[in-house]
């Protein structure tokens, strides 16, 4: 049989468990497996709150591609802009800037996704993501910042405008965001002698009619009075209407002194997608059950990225974009493609979900592993011990378990790196939307390739 080239785009929770279990089934005589991605870790993004909020250093959550892989895996530094499933190149940017054609046997499309935005004026200028390991980092430096110089200023307007936050998503990235961070402000201001305590007012706004239905209605309802004891104000049915550098206006026409705009109003499948051409589901691209993209010859995809339908449900759903649902479509599209070079029937994928855990810092937090409804410490551990559990390396558990430990113990020193003065982590900075091919770019540059052959 002759050696397979099987290429995994994306380091994410699906990219890295796939090639983690192709390493050990294909011997190096049957295929080569190579893995594109821009960074040589896999960051572990339930725990990017804690990362913003410096109860964890940011390496406690990247997770080193070099040291819990079996080295068989080629890692190639880049990112994907374009896929031609006819002639089976993917088109990576590498980067140093250099593009390079990759051709396959067989892909794993694992590309993640990207914050969805909408057309809001002044979103994306001013706007705060919590998608990468560097936008966490910046933000815990704004909000530092916001403290240092709200003390240091003699202007009342100043000191109130950079004494608010506002929080947009109630899912569980950004209800985890504005507990972890204002916790992180609750603390930090006992350092502030010449600040007011009850001036830092930290706002969660969501279009949504509930927090976190996914809960269900005690838990999410639980949570919420957590957030509102705790003095963030929680506004239900309502968003963004417009955002500027000192200021947000709702759409129920309030308007907030605000510089720091932190925008968690879920995700949209990467881009990548659109360059193939092929059907997608509210942006996601459409797969069969076992992975398989229709009219794509050896492609599979799976993660954010892919529309999976949900098989352990009856009402046509597809998988939501969770890590457990991502963990388990890698090994099922592994095994799924060790069948296609063996001849055998692929298998369609089935999970049903173990439960669901937000942890809202300290003793706080919800969970319902297993169906089960947890909250307080009780909710706290389970949620904590989920996490730990499911950091890849012994290494990186060691790191995360020590951070929680010295936190808990000693607290924080509010200290500022200085990242946030040489670059402001804005969405226009880190949504690189723009770097993408058109499917009609991606089958001109493949033309030109053959013409060159």
């Amino acid at each position: 049989m002759a050696r397979s080239r099987i290429l995994v785009v994306g380091a994410g929770f699906a990219g890295i468990e796939c090639a983690r279990r192709l390493e050990p089934k294909l011997s190096p005589a049957e295929a080569e497996i190579s893995l594109v991605t821009p960074f040589s870790y896999q960051l572990y993004l339930p725990l990017l709150p804690q990362v913003a909020a410096g109860v964890l250093t940011p390496q406690s959550i990247a997770v080193s591609l070099r040291r819990s892989s079996k080295r068989r895996t080629r890692i190639i530094p880049g990112g994907a802009i374009g896929v031609d499933a006819k002639d089976k190149i993917c088109v990576v940017r590498k980067i140093t800037g250099e593009t390079v054609d990759l051709p396959y046997d067989y892909i794993v499309l694992a590309p993640g996704s990207i914050t969805r935005t909408f057309d809001i004026p002044g979103l994306v200028e001013h706007a705060r993501g919590v998608k990468t390991l560097a936008e966490a980092a910046y933000i815990r430096d704004h909000v530092i910042a916001q403290l240092d110089l709200a003390d240091a200023s003699q202007d009342e307007a100043e000191r109130t405008s950079r004494l608010q936050f506002v929080v947009v998503g109630g899912g569980y990235a950004g209800t985890e965001t504005a507990a972890c961070l204002q916790r992180l402000t609750q603390h930090a201001v006992k350092r502030y002698p010449r600040l007011n305590p009850e001036h830092i007012k930290w706002h969660l706004v969501d279009i949504a009619p509930k927090l976190m239905p996914e809960l269900g209605d005690k838990l999410g309802l639980a949570a919420l009075d957590i957030l509102r004891k705790r003095g963030i104000e929680v506004s239900l049915g309502v968003s963004v209407a417009e955002a500027g550098p000192e200021k947000v206006t709702l759409t129920d026409g309030r308007v907030l002194p605000c510089r720091t705009l932190i925008w968690t109003a879920g995700v949209a499948a990467s881009p990548l997608v659109g360059t193939l051409d092929k059907e997608t589901d509210r942006g996601r691209l459409v797969v069969r059950p076992e992975m398989t993209v229709p009219g794509a010859d050896c492609a599979f995809a799976l993660g954010d990225a892919a529309a999976v339908p949900d098989l352990a449900k009856d009402d046509g759903a597809i998988c939501p974009p969770t890590a457990q649902h991502a963990l388990r479509q890698g090994r099922k599209a592994a095994d799924n493609i060790i069948a296609s070079m063996h001849g055998q029937s692929l298998m369609p994928y089935v999970h049903k979900d173990l439960g669901l855990v937000v942890d809202l810092g300290g003793k706080d937090a919800v969970s319902k592993p297993l169906g089960i409804e947890l909250h307080g410490l009780p909710a706290q551990v389970v949620a904590r011990g989920y996490h730990w559990m499911a950091l890849r390396t012994n290494v990186a558990k060691t790191r995360v378990l020590t951070n929680w430990v010295l936190n808990a113990v000693a607290g924080d020193d509010f200290v500022r790196t200085g990242f946030q003065a040489q670059k402001p982590a804005t969405l226009r900075d880190f949504e690189y939307t723009d770097a993408y091919l058109t499917p009609d770019q991606v089958r001109a540059h493949t033309a030109a390739l053959r013409a060159q052959a």
